[in-house]
């Protein structure tokens, strides 16, 4: 049985904790709300972005670097997640403005 938590109480929980920490995130675009594969967008508030994908390795959860190991600029992230959206129309987008480009969810970067 699967017990993971549907994808839209933990988006919310993450956005809370990283709200408590005073970084701001944001639902950018709600996917499907019980099974939807999540995308973060990490703005590091200098022109630098990231952009990771959730994967699954097994029943483990982790990251995979959508847009490669370096930074890009922020037209070069949204043409990525649009490529995705077209392809996937149930996944979340989530931005993350944090200077040090930390993920805030959970799972190895791959």
């Amino acid at each position: 049985m699967d017990d993971r938590l549907p994808t839209h109480l933990w988006v919310m929980a993450h956005i809370r904790a990283a709200d408590a920490q005073g970084v701001s995130m944001m639902v950018v675009r709600k996917g499907d709300p019980g099974r939807g594969t999540v995308i973060l967008k990490l703005n590091r508030l200098d022109g630098r972005f990231s952009v990771l994908v959730q994967i699954r390795e097994g029943e483990r959860l982790a990251w995979s670097r959508g847009t490669g190991a370096d930074p890009v600029t922020e037209a070069e992230a949204d043409a990525y997640i649009a490529r995705q959206t077209r392809y996937d129309p149930d996944v979340w987008v989530i931005e993350v403005e944090d200077r040090q480009g930390r993920p805030w969810f959970e799972g190895p970067i791959r």
